[in-house]
């Protein structure tokens, strides 16, 4: 079936990853290396974080529930002490990309967030310079997990996504940083490319869309 979408998770694959500033967290603070995503994978549909992405609970109760949870495994970490590790620095290359499947295809973004992190809308003024207000007009059709009330990876989601733009998900090219993430997408029939640098991802969109991403172009 012709790529008639390309779909994409925003962290991580816009920005840069999440992991790198929690390891550097760790480090800082003499924490085993990956703690906070032994946290995160523990309990995946019920922990803090999926709680706090489907909007279930607020933030006082992420950092009560986090603290709860690091605790339990030997290292307690306040849960509003992880919430700003989570801004990356934009790639501009990536959003290049972005812009030349927009001109080509639909183009979605499902993202797992917290309410303060919503795209612009809330908190307008505040990310109009940042990398979602930058990045997020650009979708034709965006899915937020605190909004939604479900989150990745419920394939669900996918095939949310896949009604808003009007096609079939074997039609859907979609790109995320979590292997996690990518095994629902491709199980429901889309291309699913998981994001492990810049280089690589844009060599798979390519052979996947058949758009050529120079990179002096778009560095």
């Amino acid at each position: 079936m012709a790529v008639e979408a390309v779909i994409w998770d925003f962290g991580g694959v816009f920005t840069s990853s999440p992991f790198e500033a929690f390891n550097r967290f760790e480090a800082a603070h003499g924490l085993p290396k990956d703690l906070i995503r032994r946290v995160n994978s523990a309990d995946p549909d019920d922990n803090a974080w999926a709680l706090f992405e489907r909007n279930e609970i607020d933030t006082a109760g992420f950092d009560a529930k986090f603290l709860e949870e690091s605790t339990a495994l030997g290292h307690p970490v306040a849960g509003r002490d992880v919430l700003p590790l989570l801004s990356g620095e934009l790639r501009p290359r990536m959003v290049a990309a972005l812009k030349a499947c927009k001109a080509r295809f639909k183009v979605g973004c499902i993202t797992n967030n917290v309410v303060s992190m919503h795209s612009p809308g809330q908190d307008e003024g505040q990310r109009a310079a940042g990398a979602m207000g930058q990045v997020m007009p650009l979708f034709d059709a965006i899915i937020e997990s605190s909004k939604a009330g479900v989150r990745k990876p419920d394939p669900r989601i996918y095939l949310m996504m896949c009604e808003l733009l009007a096609v079939e998900p074997g039609a859907c090219v979609y790109l995320d940083d979590l292997g996690i993430n990518c095994k629902p997408a491709a199980a429901l029939g889309m291309r699913a490319i998981k994001v492990v640098d810049v280089d690589q991802t844009l060599a798979e969109l390519s052979d996947a869309t058949g758009l050529t991403f120079d990179a002096e172009a778009v560095a």
